[in-house]
């Protein structure tokens, strides 16, 4: 089976460069969200397990969790939030507010093993930190593999299992050696066989989209941004004239942006699209508004009402709706 790694997401501005690390060592990944049933965890059958950071505190109400059966299911890293979960769950200390960090900081790595194999025990490391809360004392059964400067902890690692907790964040570019200790992981401790391509992914994607679709219509919004674009080019590989795409010109847009999606997806792509000058009608909606939520709202159920007019007006009686957020 093609090595995969679940990373489940806290609420991290980060989360998404877990995955693009993880990623670029040509290891499948998906990102899932904390609410992730033990039973869909183990039947999705990870070769590790990633627990992001996040803004909330462990101690917090109704923030988001983990079961401790996770930590038994695949080996398991923990990232600052993720750290603080898993010390908490653990029966760890976790202490709110103190010593805050933020920003460039140097750790000492106390073992050259596990996720630091390849590190100089004693020597600094520059790492990115942010967070408030930390982990004050690892559970028992834990070692402490490194501190920051000010003698916190900023890694442990169980004595016996696959289970590390970094307080930093190695996914980010200010951490220099962050994508040393992703792959020591990923490699070293999950035993990962880098064999995913993105080619291949896209290849996985048309192949799930034709056996969903069959012979049935499709329609999308099309807005020419990145996610609707190529959700829209992926289906239109996958079942072709099946897809009708709808562009709404709002007179909203940037000068000439019309034109261009008219001659990317029409012209060079070939799809079925459909272009509404809804000008006219979203100008008439936002007169004399000042207000920007009063807008955002305006606009949001302006465009759903104009859509489903195009949509009905194509009269290609779809039976799925593609939309790429």
């Amino acid at each position: 089976m093609t090595s995969r790694i679940l990373i489940l997401d806290y609420g991290s501005q980060f989360t998404q460069l877990i995955a693009r690390r993880v990623r670029e060592a040509r290891v499948y990944s998906e990102i899932h969200p904390p609410t992730r049933t033990i039973e869909w965890v183990t039947e999705w059958n990870p070769t590790g397990i990633i627990l992001s950071g996040g803004p909330n505190s462990v101690y917090g109400e109704n923030v988001p969790t983990a079961d401790r059966r996770l930590l038994e299911i695949a080996p398991v890293l923990g990232i600052c939030y993720g750290m603080q979960l898993i010390a908490h769950i653990e029966g760890g200390g976790v202490t709110r507010g103190g010593r805050r960090e933020y920003g460039r900081a140097a750790l000492l790595v106390e073992r050259s093993e596990g996720i630091f194999a390849g590190f100089t025990q004693s020597e600094p490391v520059s790492v990115w930190m942010s967070h408030g809360d930390h982990v004050e004392t690892a559970p028992a059964g834990y070692d402490v593999t490194a501190r920051s400067s000010n003698a916190s902890i900023a890694a442990f690692q169980h004595e016996t299992r696959p289970i590390f907790g970094v307080q930093f964040h190695p996914e980010v570019a200010h951490t220099p050696r962050g994508g040393e200790i992703i792959l020591n992981f990923v490699f070293g401790i999950c035993e990962a066989e880098p064999s995913w391509t993105a080619g291949a992914f896209i290849e996985d994607e048309v192949k799930k989209v034709t056996t969903l679709c069959g012979d049935s219509k499709v329609i999308c919004g099309l807005s020419g941004g990145v996610d609707s674009s190529v959700a829209a080019a992926l289906v239109h590989r996958a079942i072709g004239d099946q897809l009708t795409c709808i562009f709404v010109d709002t007179g909203l847009l940037r000068a000439h942006e019309r034109e261009q999606v008219e001659r990317t997806f029409r012209a060079h792509l070939g799809l079925d699209l459909v272009v509404v000058d809804a000008r006219a009608r979203f100008l008439a909606a936002l007169a004399g508004v000042t207000d920007p939520e009063e807008k955002r709202r305006r606009i949001g159920h302006t465009f759903i009402d104009v859509f489903e007019d195009a949509a009905s007006e194509a009269g290609n009686d779809a039976t799925f709706l593609v939309q790429g957020t």
